[in-house]
């Protein structure tokens, strides 16, 4: 039986062979710990499968695997199963169009703070959004944490997790989707026109959307900022522009 660490986060599994167990199952994983120098016995083939599955490994000091484990005895692997199943950016798309509607799709990129994704899936939720890109690396997975921000939304909400930022942009434009990025400098967010299918790039808290991906943008917007403060918190941003862009959507 696969053994549950009774934490906040009610998603983390740990021990060795519950670990196995769920690397030989279809449940998505967003990451794995493993203590350092750990290498020993059935640890190996945790690696192994991780790595066929293409499932994220961070390897870290013992104190940390025990503060998340509370004391349990973990064998010195944790891994952190998704909370919701994901979806591909085709399913977002057929949705949109089993509604009869242009597409409206949220892009995060790099999104790391639990709180601001879910804060941005609630949000998306309440505009009409039909789903949710995510990547699978460098970002944050749908974790407890993620469940409970987003309060509720989050099983309303579609999800994809994606290997490729920019391949997804780029699928999305085949579909006849527009991309907008959002960053520091781009066009004023109430000067443009959303009509049609349109696709929104919120990126990271700290560094904003990366370069190849603003590249791949077909228009940058910004929001006017009259203070000392030169950004916004992502998740803010996000319903700022969320919000404009469903009020072509009527």
């Amino acid at each position: 039986m696969s053994r549950i660490c009774k934490s906040e986060e009610d998603n983390i599994l740990i021990g060795r062979n519950s670990v196995l167990e769920l690397l030989n199952s279809n449940r998505e994983i967003d990451r794995i710990l493993i203590e350092k120098g750990n290498k020993s016995g059935s640890i190996n083939p945790i690696i192994a499968k991780a790595s066929d599955k293409k499932v994220p490994i961070k390897y870290v000091a013992s104190e940390k695997i025990n503060s998340i484990c509370s004391g349990a005895n973990h064998q010195g692997v944790v891994a952190y199963a998704a909370m919701h199943e994901y979806c591909n950016v085709a399913d977002l798309l057929n949705y949109a169009n089993e509604k009869g509607e242009d597409p409206f799709i949220i892009i995060c990129d790099g999104i790391e703070d639990p709180y601001n994704l879910g804060a941005i899936i609630r949000t998306a939720e309440c505009c009409g959004v039909h789903g949710i890109i995510i990547p699978k690396r460098r970002s944050v997975g749908l974790n407890y944490a993620v469940g409970k921000s987003a309060c509720g939304a989050l099983e309303y909400m579609k999800v994809a997790r994606v290997a490729n930022i920019t391949a997804a942009i780029k699928e999305l434009k085949e579909s006849g989707v527009w991309v907008y990025g959002a960053d520091m400098d781009g066009e004023p967010y109430d000067k443009v026109d959303f009509s049609g299918p349109v696709a929104l790039v919120i990126g990271s808290e700290g560094k904003g959307i990366s370069r190849i991906v603003n590249e791949n943008c077909d228009v940058i917007l910004s929001l006017p900022m009259k203070g000392h403060i030169t950004s916004l918190n992502a998740s803010v941003a996000a319903g700022i522009f969320m919000y404009e862009i469903a009020k072509y959507k009527n």
